[in-house]
């Protein structure tokens, strides 16, 4: 079993591939839940805090906090980062994604004009292996389980599955913006994948023709994947 690294000493290994991220033109911005600018941006901000409990309201300050930081390193003011739906609603000329896990905050902006969309993931955490047939296919699931049946196999299996789930889950926020709501996955089996150098690339099972590559990097025993659509 994988352990869970705190968010600060997470927040230290994300910068670290910051400029893995940056050398494409695309901008990271890292937090933690304890960060003293984790705090709302204004009074829109708090409203959208009010029926949040206590640990999700600190995972969006931190969120925001690391979105605002990302807009600033492209040189993209920023104030209040309020919701599309579900979704951060950047600022104009500008598109982002946040992703937080186990008290720390990554996010992930571009100026339009780079791309039209973008998605970020990171993963601390293991997930069990009978997760696995609620995030890959049976083909997907075959290359999971390619290692022997060892205690290092095993662990090995572990990180696949993790990296697989992240990969998915950035490629989802991003084609969830980059689509029409008709033609966006709805589900990470939706989104199919295959294992490239650094990552993966991934498309919507119903459009093959829309294809994103996904870079994934380790952060300790968890990953950290990102993507951004080409025009």
């Amino acid at each position: 079993m994988l352990s869970t690294p705190d968010g600060a000493w997470a927040e230290q290994v994300l910068l670290g591939l910051r400029p893995a991220v940056e050398e494409h033109g695309l901008f990271l911005g890292v937090a933690t839940v304890d960060s003293p600018d984790a705090v709302p941006a204004g009074p829109g901000e708090e409203r959208l805090l009010q029926d949040m409990l206590p640990a999700r309201r600190r995972e969006f300050t931190a969120g925001r906090c690391a979105a605002r930081r990302a807009l600033a390193r492209a040189g993209i003011p920023a104030g209040e980062i309020l919701c599309a739906g579900r979704r951060p609603r950047m600022p104009a000329g500008s598109v982002g994604s946040i992703t937080h896990c186990a008290g720390a905050a990554v996010a992930l902006a571009a100026p339009r004009w780079r791309s039209p969309s973008v998605g970020i993931d990171l993963e601390l955490r293991p997930l069990p292996p009978r997760a696995a047939r609620l995030v890959l296919s049976p083909d997907e699931q075959s290359w999971l389980n390619r290692t022997p049946r060892t205690e290092a196999g095993e662990a090995e299996d572990e990180r696949r599955l993790l990296a697989a789930f992240s990969a998915k889950e950035a490629a989802f926020k991003a084609f969830s913006t980059l689509l029409a709501p008709q033609e966006a996955p709805t589900m990470l089996l939706g989104i199919a994948i295959r294992p490239v150098p650094g990552g993966f690339r991934a498309w919507p099972r119903r459009l093959p023709g829309r294809v994103l590559d996904v870079a994934v990097r380790p952060v300790g025993p968890g990953v950290l994947s990102w993507t951004a659509a080409q025009y």
